[in-house]
């Protein structure tokens, strides 16, 4: 580990290091500024402009779409050059540009235009800022580290719908407005990039010289494993959809919306150290047995009340989930991969989630939003399936590469 990156060595911040809350800081306020527009982003499709769900869902699948295709190559190029934070800055400049576009928008086309600009920032930045992320921490604390990093990321997801009901109201519910307010604290999330430091990875020369450039047979399980499971992850806006069609207004789909942040946030630090302790797959299954049970509630929900505990709920599976399920990637290649890891887990979660949005969307116009639940569910339901017997239930961090 760089010099200049000590750890903490005690309180809940024992292990990590300055660049993992400064990264903290950077995605704090990139939420702020993605997630002012999250949960508005299917309402302005569906209420003003007119867009049914099959458009919806292809928006959303496309705009992943673009940012996996350049997830592997990005974090490829920044295992190669050992510079990731020039990486990290031009992808979350790109993405703070974007939204303003959709301010302008008459029609949905344009939309998708932003959405894929930004995503394409999505995908320039997030395997060098995660690999960069791992460099930063010793094995132990690489859990802890990616757990850490989601929750404050996740809570500026909580901040930024908050600001947007505020915006809102100041005027007067004009959602176009609210998308030239989200380029603020994206632009400044992009230069306090330039607060972390670049980390010097020590490799001896000959092991750097023989080691494979084919990914672990390990590693190729768990990407088959987790991109099943992605197949059947559609968008997020279509949980925000049917909150809307059973009767919550604007503000409520926000406040719920800010609900399952809220859980993601405080959860994903202590099950992120926890998966250092018992093991990734240990906290991973039980999260997509979460997946399983929400998608299974959202399509038999009668009323509004239900829907607030189902998005708490939903906030729990991405605490289990999301940073537990990078840093296993990373566990299970050598050093000098790490970024082309997280990079094809993140090609293969958006492809999978491009197909899952476009099938969502056909089943919701077509068959009800039910059938777009029940598929989602059972598609998790069979992933699990699929890592009880590819994986050992231990999967632990500690393997050193």
């Amino acid at each position: 580990m760089d010099q200049n990156q000590k750890e903490y060595r005690s309180g809940p911040l024992k292990g990590l290091t300055p660049n993992v809350l400064w990264l903290g800081v950077v995605s704090l306020l990139a939420d702020i500024s993605s997630e002012m527009l999250y949960p508005l982003n299917p309402i302005f499709l569906q209420s003003v402009l007119g867009a049914p769900g099959t458009v919806i869902g292809l928006i959303e699948g496309l705009a992943e779409g673009t940012a996996s295709i350049l997830k592997t190559v990005s974090g490829t190029i920044s295992d190669k050059t050992g510079k990731r934070r020039s990486w990290v800055f031009v992808g979350y400049f790109i993405s703070a540009l974007a939204k303003p576009i959709i301010s302008v928008a008459s029609g949905w086309p344009l939309v998708l235009f932003a959405r894929m600009l930004d995503r394409t920032g999505k995908g320039i930045r997030n395997s060098p800022r995660d690999a960069l992320l791992a460099d930063s921490v010793s094995e132990r604390s690489r859990g802890k580290a990616f757990g850490w990093h989601r929750g404050m990321d996740s809570f500026g997801a909580i901040v930024g719908p908050l600001l947007a009901i505020l915006l809102l109201s100041r005027f007067h519910n004009n959602l176009r407005v609210i998308y030239l307010w989200a380029a603020i604290p994206g632009v400044l999330a992009a230069f306090f990039v330039f607060a972390a430091r670049e980390i010097k990875k020590v490799v001896p020369e000959k092991m750097d010289e023989n080691v494979s450039t084919k990914l672990p047979t390990d590693f190729k399980k768990y990407l088959f494993a987790w991109a099943f499971f992605s197949i059947a992850d559609s968008s997020d806006a279509f949980l925000l959809l049917r909150a809307k069609d059973l009767g919550a207004d604007f503000v409520t789909v926000i406040l719920m919306y800010c609900v399952y942040n809220f859980s993601y946030s405080f959860g994903s630090p202590y099950l992120g150290d926890l998966s250092d302790r018992v093991g990734r797959t240990r906290i991973l299954i039980p999260g997509l047995f979460i997946f399983a049970f929400v998608y299974f509630g959202f399509a038999m929900a009668k009323d509004p009340g239900m829907i607030w505990f189902l998005f708490f709920i939903y906030g729990l599976y991405m605490a289990a989930t999301d940073g537990v399920g990078k840093a296993l990637a990373i566990d299970l290649v050598p050093t000098k991969m790490r970024g082309r890891a997280v990079g094809t887990l993140g090609a293969v979660t958006g492809f999978a989630t491009l197909a899952a949005s476009l099938v969502a969307g056909v089943l919701w116009d077509h068959f009800g939003h039910s059938s777009t639940f029940v598929f989602g569910g059972i598609g998790a339901l069979i992933s699990v399936v699929l890592f009880l017997i590819l994986l050992p239930r231990k999967t632990t961090s500690p393997k050193s590469c």
